[in-house]
């Protein structure tokens, strides 16, 4: 009798539905007409044909670099709440995996209509329904390039973008992943923080982020990892934004060697909140980083 109960529990676990890029796509598109509405609601001026030649990137991405967009949409819900004095809510973090699939993704946009749903309420916004449309044949591109439509929209709304400091929280994070992998592989990490440049931009870490993203890319190969391509994102305009998304798409792709060498119960802790933070701070860090990455990547092709 057990081993029947066994074998139906069995049978009704391995029959879970598969979610595909479409089904997460269709759910991104409720999101949009939600960020829509609210932007009608307050009377701000949207121009999506211009949000589109924004944030459209055009490479093939992994299910992995989606999530991350959004959590990056989750911290954008955090500054709304903020700006209407409530109170925030830690984003969703979650244990890193080889391969990532799209079901992971369809969690997180619930999330986020969730969230939305919560703050009309809050407010006691009301906006009128929108219809829902059927999609075929979707890619996690085009669910990523949605994503990046729909953060542009949440810079529209709070009517501000990430600061440095924001940026700083997120490098913070990628500076705490690159230590625990090496601690975890006994590698002697020797790397100190780099020359402070004052006069660091934007452009000049997003240069870092691509240098860091190219070692980890370099890693991956070597073990086998499927990489990314993410020269595309050299074709949009660089701000604290871009150098934030960066850091995502870094942190994306450190989930995947952190799984590798057997860090899966290591979860990527929220960042901390920091002030007064510069673009020289960012790019003194992320400099860091990469002295680090360059470190990490230089041990495992050793042990290879």
């Amino acid at each position: 009798m057990k081993k029947i109960i066994f074998l139906v529990l069995l049978s009704i676990s391995l029959s879970a539905r598969t979610i595909t890029p479409t089904d997460v796509y269709s759910q991104v598109m409720k999101i949009d007409n939600e960020m829509v509405s609210l932007l009608n609601y307050y009377g701000i001026l949207h121009n999506e044909k211009e949000i589109i030649k924004k944030t459209t990137i055009k490479t093939p991405l992994k299910p992995r670099n989606v999530w991350q967009l959004t959590y990056e949409i989750a911290i954008k819900i955090n500054m709304l709440r903020i700006a209407h004095k409530l109170p925030t809510i830690e984003p969703i973090n979650m244990e890193p995996v080889l391969n990532l699939n799209p079901d992971l993704v369809y969690e997180q946009t619930q999330r986020i209509l969730t969230e939305i749903k919560i703050y009309k309420f809050r407010l006691d916004i009301k906006t009128p329904p929108y219809k829902t449309k059927k999609y075929k044949n979707k890619t996690p591109l085009d669910v990523f390039n949605a994503l990046s439509r729909i953060s542009a929209m949440f810079d529209e709304l709070n009517q501000a973008g990430f600061t440095p400091s924001y940026v700083f929280g997120e490098s913070m994070r990628v500076y705490d992943d690159l230590t625990t992998i090496l601690n975890h592989l006994g590698i002697e990490d020797n790397t100190v923080p780099t020359a402070r440049n004052d006069k660091a931009t934007p452009v000049n870490t997003f240069e870092v982020s691509m240098k860091i993203l190219e070692k980890i890319k370099q890693i991956q190969f070597s073990v086998g990892i499927a990489t990314v391509d993410f020269s595309a994102f050299r074709n949009t305009k660089i701000t604290p934004s871009t150098v934030f998304t960066m850091n995502q798409m870094i942190l994306a792709e450190l989930q995947t060697i952190k799984a590798y060498v057997g860090l899966n119960n290591y979860i990527t802790p929220a960042a901390t909140i920091y002030v007064n933070k510069t673009p020289a701070d960012v790019d003194q860090l992320m400099n860091w980083n990469l002295r680090k990455v360059i470190l990490l990547n230089i041990g495992i092709r050793r042990s290879i």
